[in-house]
């Protein structure tokens, strides 16, 4: 259930190799700044609004557009087809798929976002895997370091995990849908095809298939 099999379909992804041998998809964080790095061949193919600013060491596919005021500071690889919005911010070390949105306000740092992967509004990714067509709703901050300082573990079938990570965001499965305003706390781990409400915070592993509720109790009084 936390194996990159259980997690990630990569068998349309350009960059699959990143993961060769990682059983677990936390394994190739450490990884994406030597692979960016040997695969990056600067070009710019994209369609420009405005005035973004693209950095010598990018790479854009065809068909992505990028809006005014976008910053890939690099260095990055992006897909085809996708979508830079206004004032995302593209930090070192990125790997994106086709057809994917990095959105107005959102931060990218030492991630990968597999084919159809979207982030519209006011997120941060860093140190982290979202999979092919998962979404984080308005808000939803992937926290990538520990208050303590200490590595980060993930906790699965009642045993600790060390990942020798001191910096570890969150793995989103394919198809898993993050609610607005949410937290993935440090190792966070969310199952293919899974839901969580807005303004949750979420700590742990999340089964695939599983919808996880918030429930609030709200109370109405009169005004005087």
């Amino acid at each position: 259930m936390i194996r990159t099999a259980d997690l990630l379909d990569l068998a349309s992804f350009e960059h699959a190799a990143l993961f060769d041998g990682c059983e677990f998809p936390w394994q190739a964080l450490p990884r994406i700044k030597e692979y960016v790095r040997a695969h990056l061949q600067p070009a710019n193919h994209a369609r420009i609004l405005g005035t973004p600013f693209v950095g010598p060491d990018v790479f854009i596919g065809e068909g992505t557009v990028i809006e005014h005021g976008a910053v890939l500071k690099g260095p990055a690889i992006i897909g085809r087809n996708c979508e830079i919005r206004a004032g995302a911010y593209i930090r070192d070390n990125v790997l994106v798929g086709d057809g994917c949105v990095l959105g107005n306000s959102c931060e990218f740092k030492n991630a990968v976002l597999l084919n159809g992967a979207q982030v519209p509004h006011f997120s941060y990714v860093g140190d982290s895997i979202l999979g092919c067509k998962a979404h984080l709703g308005a808000g939803v901050i992937c926290s990538n370091l520990k208050s303590v300082k200490s590595s980060v573990t993930v906790v699965w079938d009642g045993r600790k995990m060390d990942t020798g990570l001191r910096k570890f965001g969150a793995i989103v499965g394919d198809g898993a849908d993050i609610g607005c305003n949410s937290v993935l706390n440090p190792g966070s781990i969310i199952g293919r095809n899974s839901v969580l409400y807005p303004t949750m915070n979420w700590r742990g592993v999340c089964p695939p298939n599983s919808v996880v509720k918030l429930r609030q109790q709200q109370e109405i009084a009169e005004k005087r």
